[in-house]
């Protein structure tokens, strides 16, 4: 990415002589500069993963979270500008209660996403507004469908992933996934490796200090959007640990 748009990066409503919106280009930057969020889509549900950078010792606990129930059946996680997240998140908090009190049923996951890309997007469009700063994991599970999950990036594009990771750590991240075999683990088995990703890809150079949060939603919790269980969280947190010092332990043997 140039660091200077030559006067095409100070509207978004405004096309680069190469196609190229600079403005939706810098947003994308914001995400990429946030801490690693990560879904994978198992047998019988999906699991969030989010690494929390905490800038200071003063953050109380459990604050600031980034992992978001937008209706009993469908959660999110989010990557960026936090405030821009809630915005968004209110947003398709308002779309899906719209949709239940119409028809009576709750919002598909697809519809949704149709909707808050909309949204998105009408940002990206006038200059006198400016795109959302932020991508939006998210996903949801039926007995009829099963599991399902879905990103919406800062441009109001959708697309449907059987495991997804967004910033800093993505591409470690894509990488570490696209090992697993998704389609055979369970929700229990995911959230282990969900937060081994999250540890391995954690850069302890530049960001000292995370947290790390972690949801599900699936057959175990009857199709609800949940924090996992601290005792599972705690185990994974453990796996996750170990496997990291033992991969440290390999290095250093090098």
């Amino acid at each position: 990415m140039s660091s200077i748009g030559s006067g095409y990066d100070l509207s978004a409503g405004q096309f680069s002589p190469d196609g190229r919106v600079f403005q939706v280009e810098y947003a994308l930057k914001a995400v990429e500069n946030s801490g690693s969020v990560i879904a994978i889509r198992g047998c019988d549900g999906v699991v969030f993963g989010v690494e929390k950078i905490i800038t200071s010792k003063l953050y109380e606990e459990g604050s600031n979270r980034r992992v978001y129930s937008i209706d009993n059946h469908i959660g999110a996680a989010v990557a960026g500008l936090l405030s821009d997240a809630r915005a968004a998140v209110n947003r398709a908090r308002d779309e899906a209660a719209n949709f239940r009190d119409t028809y009576q049923v709750p919002i598909p996951l697809k519809t949704l996403c149709e909707r808050l890309g909309h949204y998105m997007h009408y940002f990206t469009v006038y200059g006198s507004l400016r795109p959302f700063g932020v991508s939006i994991l998210l996903g949801t599970w039926d007995e009829v469908n099963g599991p399902k999950l879905m990103e919406i990036d800062p441009a109001g594009s959708t697309r449907g992933y059987y495991g997804c990771a967004v910033g800093k750590g993505r591409q470690n991240a894509k990488t570490e996934i696209e090992k697993l075999e998704m389609s055979k683990m369970s929700c229990r088995e995911l959230v282990k490796e969900v937060a081994k990703v999250i540890y391995s890809v954690h850069d302890e150079v530049k960001d000292k200090h995370f947290e790390l949060e972690l949801s599900w939603i699936g057959k175990d919790t009857n199709g609800r959007h949940e924090l996992v269980p601290k005792d599972i969280f705690e185990e994974a947190k453990k796996y996750a640990e170990e496997a990291l010092n033992d991969s440290d332990d390999e290095d250093t043997d090098m």
